[in-house]
């Protein structure tokens, strides 16, 4: 079964120009557009949260991360060997200055950097990474003894592997930069928690209960998403059924893991779109800025879907109640360590604060409502409309957690390390498609893909 075929939508989404549909319609696995109906749906009683002016969340946005693989060590020239033939480490210090007309100790292309301990190139800094990564296995038609330049390194992998070995590049870097993103993230984390505390030394507030309106907003928000996820596991019989073979060189098998994952993520994405569309002011908006909005924020808000699922005891997440998966599980569907491990580390982290389902759904309508997404134009509406969330998120948490007074920026940072876990995976969709693995037309519309 070709994974390109699974799904029979349309060669495109077309987002911006279906106006019309039910939003309780259960097509999730043939869906071919009409995610933004211009009507609004009809919930008797839920009138629009009250609006206290603008948000300043929005303007919390995230610095973009050092890449862990330019991390530079200090290079003095080229690493000698030892009489083991085992390269020498070098010892710790600044990277000299690049003068600008280095090449690449591999492969003589002009040289970017010190990457993984040796001057080398992009190209064959990547190289070597996807190579570690996955324990890949190279075979040389010339017995392993290619010179290697810049036409023999797309020519030879197995000798353009043992030239980065021999020119010093060390698996252990590459192997630690999980572990480095996850460091920063926890660090930044951390430095803005603790920088709320410093700039903010008021009093402890008075713990006052939550305003009729905000009570009512928070019931409503918690019935609707629970709405959703009853709809998507109604379709649950349509999945593709997760393959019982083990036998990993088997194509059809691969090409089954990967269905069964990417029809669940156009399960995910059409609760999404179907609790945005409830969420009181968000029919206000432009179709334009509906359509921005939804691009940018679904992956994060499955992200955070995922981590409410995270089972620590198993280390695993479960989908529609009895679909399990491990890491493992997760990398045989075709995604690559990079982005399973962010997953699984913010899902763990996210696990740990104990949240219950008022604040997923209150972060979730916060995470739409971000003013600061690209090609977003009433930003001045969109901070407005997100506003209400804000304060009804802070209430509730000095409610339920009087004596954590860091628990509100914590959670609003978790927010901002979805802007980090969303970059990884626009490299890990890219990744997909240089392994020849077709998106669905709903997936490649809402995480612009451009085959």
């Amino acid at each position: 079964m070709d994974s390109g075929e699974v799904f029979d939508g349309a060669p495109e989404l077309q987002l911006d120009c279906l106006c019309s549909g039910d939003n309780h319609s259960s097509a999730a696995m043939k869906h071919e557009g009409n995610l933004l109906p211009l009507e609004p749906p009809h919930h008797a009683g839920f009138s629009s949260p009250p609006q206290k002016g603008p948000s300043s969340l929005a303007e919390k946005s995230s610095p973009l991360l050092m890449d862990p693989s330019n991390i530079k060590a200090d290079p003095a020239g080229d690493m000698p060997a030892n009489t083991e033939g085992q390269p020498v480490k070098r010892k710790k210090g600044p990277a000299p200055k690049m003068l600008g007309n280095e090449v690449c100790s591999v492969c003589g292309d002009k040289a970017s950097g010190f990457h993984y301990n040796v001057l080398s190139c992009e190209g064959c800094k990547g190289f070597f990474r996807r190579s570690v990564i996955k324990s890949a296995q190279y075979s040389c038609k010339n017995n392993g003894r290619c010179e290697m330049d810049m036409y023999m390194r797309r020519k030879c992998q197995q000798c353009r592997l043992r030239k980065c070995r021999e020119a010093g590049m060390l698996e252990q870097c590459v192997l630690s930069e999980e572990q480095i993103r996850g460091k920063k993230m926890k660090k930044n984390e951390e430095e803005t928690a603790r920088t709320s505390a410093v700039v903010t030394p008021t009093p402890v507030p008075e713990v006052v209960p939550l305003e009729p309106e905000q009570l009512e907003m928070i019931e409503k928000l918690v019935a609707m998403q629970k709405q959703c996820n009853k709809r998507s596991f109604i379709d649950r019989p349509k999945v593709t059924p997760w393959p019982q073979s083990q036998d990993p060189q088997n194509r059809e098998v691969r090409q089954q893991r990967f269905a069964h994952f990417t029809e669940l993520a156009i399960m995910s994405v059409q609760e999404i779109v179907d609790f945005a569309k409830q969420l009181p002011g968000f029919l206000e908006l432009t179709r334009e800025d509906q359509i921005a909005l939804l691009k940018t924020s679904t992956i994060e808000i499955m992200l955070l879907e995922t981590s409410r699922r995270y089972n620590p005891a198993i280390e695993s997440i479960t989908f529609l109640k009895d679909f399990s998966y491990n890491k493992e599980d997760f990398a045989k569907a075709g995604l690559q360590l990079e982005f399973i491990n962010p997953i699984f580390e913010f899902s763990k982290g996210m696990n740990d604060l104990h949240l219950d389902e008022a604040e997923y759904a209150l972060l979730i309508a916060i995470n739409i409502f971000s003013a600061d997404r690209p090609n977003v134009q009433d930003h001045e509406l969109v901070e407005r409309l997100q506003q209400p969330y804000v304060n009804a998120l802070r209430s509730y948490i000095m409610i339920k957690r009087p004596n954590d007074h860091l628990m509100f920026p914590r959670m609003l940072m978790k927010l901002v390390s979805l802007r980090t876990l969303s970059s990884v995976h626009s490299e890990q969709v890219f990744a997909l498609r240089l392994q020849d693995k077709k998106l669905p037309p709903l997936l490649s519309e809402i995480w612009d893909v451009h085959e």
